[in-house]
Formats: structure tokens, C-alpha cells, sequence
């Protein structure tokens, strides 16, 4: 069935299109009014603003594209399930609660706190994001061409894919499951922390004590630059291009690097001989 069609218009008051469906929107305004399209389904918007608070939820079956959410549009994207963003602006905060099957591409969230919260099935592309507590225990997410600033992020989180990634973070990856990290540079200082099965291909990481209490951690022709005091506790297979400044009680695997500034194993901690060390370059 053809949908509604609704354009140019200004949309005002509480709940203004409550349980709407099967409608198209075009270059409209949401102004003041909580939760205009909530239990909404089988909506398509483009051009579109929203500005003002929980705009989308209990929802299925959306499309916006070159949409904005302003930042009074807070909290706008809870319990909904099968979402595609396309370009524009998510200004606002806290924008994606338990929301299952969202993709978002080409699109800039620079007020990125507590977004995408116990959500799972998210495909971001092209997505440049600026906020503390990014992707709290969510699940199934791929990244790719991805900019992330702030701290905290991907806390809890279980089978995640990045790809092309720059992440310029604190306490990254933390309590998370089944992280691949392929090509992307992170910083940030205690990075991976009680992380089970991380694994980092072709990344630089720059990382203040970071990497460690991890159960399987693997690097692959990763740099390590002003990387100190890593992979306490962790068990590693690491392969290391070029050096790392140093490294603090590995509790067992193989570390192969061009050089190790400092090597501080404490035999009144970990068992040495559980570890491997292989060095390349001369002293």
C-alpha cells in the first residue's frame, strides 16, 4: 500500500503523530512535543527535524535520511527495532537505547554520551562520533571508516568488528567479548581491561598501562608507540612491529618484538617460564 504522504509541514504537541504508519515525511519540523512518532511503524523521513524529546520510540521499520535530531531532541531513539539512518545530524544525546537492528551512515553524533546503550545488530559506516560511555553493553556491531573521541567506550560490548577506525579514548574495550580491531589507531590509557578474546591486526596503539588483565589477547603486526607498563596479567600472543617502552608481568604466551625497553616480570607474581620473549634487535 502506498504511504501517506505528509511534506512541509510543522508538527507541535505531545505525542503529535502517535502510533503513526505506513507514511512518508518530508521536509517537516517536530517542534516542542515528547514522543511524536512513538509506536510508530513502516516510516520513511527525509529532510526532517526533530527538537524535541524522545522522538522515536517503541518503533519499527524506519528510514530517515538527511534527518536531523537537534540536541533538545534527547533521549530520541529507545526499544526500536529495524532502523537505517542516512546521512545528517544527530546532535543530542543519549540517542539509542535497546534498540535492535539500527544502521547509520555517513552521519556526524558529536554529542555522543551514553548513545547506543544494551543495543545490538548496529552497523555504523562513515560515522565520526564525540562522547563519553559509547556503545555500553551492547552486542553484534560492525564499524567501519569509523572516528570515535571519549572515553569509555565499548564497555561490555560482545562481538564487535572495527575496521579503519580512529579512537581516541580512555579504559577502551573494557569487560568486553570478541573484539577485532583490523587497521585503526586507538589511544587511550588502561586499554582492553578484563577483556576476553581481543584481537588487534594492523593497528598503531598508543596506551598508558593498557592491554592488560585480558584472556586472550592478540596483536598482529601492531606498533605499539608510547605503549608502557602493558599486558599485565594477560595472556598474549603478540606480535609486535618495531618496540614497545615496557612490559609488566605477562602471565603466560609468546611477545615477539624488535626490542623491549623494559621487561619487569616479578617471579612472586607470575610464573616466567609461561611467557615467551623474543626479541629481533640488538640490544
Amino acid at each position: 500500500m502506498k504511504p501517506t504522504q505528509l511534506k512541509n509541514q510543522t508538527f507541535t504537541g505531545e505525542r503529535a503523530l502517535f502510533q503513526g504508519k505506513n507514511l512518508f515525511i518530508a521536509d517537516s519540523t517536530f517542534e516542542e512535543g515528547e514522543s511524536p512518532l512513538k509506536e510508530s511503524a513502516d516510516i520513511a523521513l527525509e529532510n526532517c527535524a526533530f527538537k524535541w524529546k524522545y522522538p522515536l520510540w517503541y518503533s519499527k521499520n524506519l528510514k530517515l535520511e538527511n534527518c536531523t535530531l537537534t540536541e533538545d531532541a534527547r533521549a530520541g531513539i529507545w526499544y526500536t527495532d529495524n532502523i537505517q539512518i542516512k546521512g545528517g545530524l544527530i546532535a543530542a544525546p543519549k540517542t539509542f537505547r535497546r534498540v535492535d537492528g539500527v544502521t547509520v551512515e555517513n552521519a556526524d553524533i558529536p554529542n555522543a554520551e551514553e548513545t547506543f546503550w544494551h543495543c545490538k545488530n548496529i552497523t555504523l559506516k562513515n560515522v565520526t562520533a564525540k562522547g563519553a560511555y559509547f556503545a555500553l553493553n551492547s552486542e553484534n556491531i560492525v564499524c567501519e571508516n569509523f572516528r570515535l573521541t571519549g572515553g569509555y567506550c565499548f564497555d561490555g560490548v560482545k562481538n564487535l568488528v572495527i575496521r579503519n577506525a580512529e579512537i581516541n579514548t580512555k579504559d577502551a574495550f573494557w569487560n568486553s567479548k570478541n573484539v577485532t580491531v583490523y587497521d585503526s589507531y586507538i589511544s587511550g590509557e588502561y586499554l582492553g581491561w578484563n577483556a576476553e578474546n581481543l584481537t588487534l591486526i594492523n593497528c598503531t596503539i598508543e596506551s598508558l598501562q593498557g592491554m592488560c588483565y585480558i584472556k586472550n589477547l592478540k596483536l598482529v603486526n601492531c606498533k605499539l608507540v608510547n605503549t608502557t607498563l602493558a599486558f599485565e596479567y594477560s595472556t598474549v600472543d603478540a606480535d609486535i612491529c618495531g618496540g614497545v617502552d615496557s612490559v609488566l608481568n605477562p602471565s603466560g604466551g609468546i611477545i615477539r618484538a624488535g626490542r623491549i625497553g623494559e621487561l619487569i616480570i616479578e617471579p612472586d607474581k607470575v610464573d616466567p617460564e609461561k611467557t615467551v620473549i623474543i626479541c629481533t634487535e640488538a640490544a
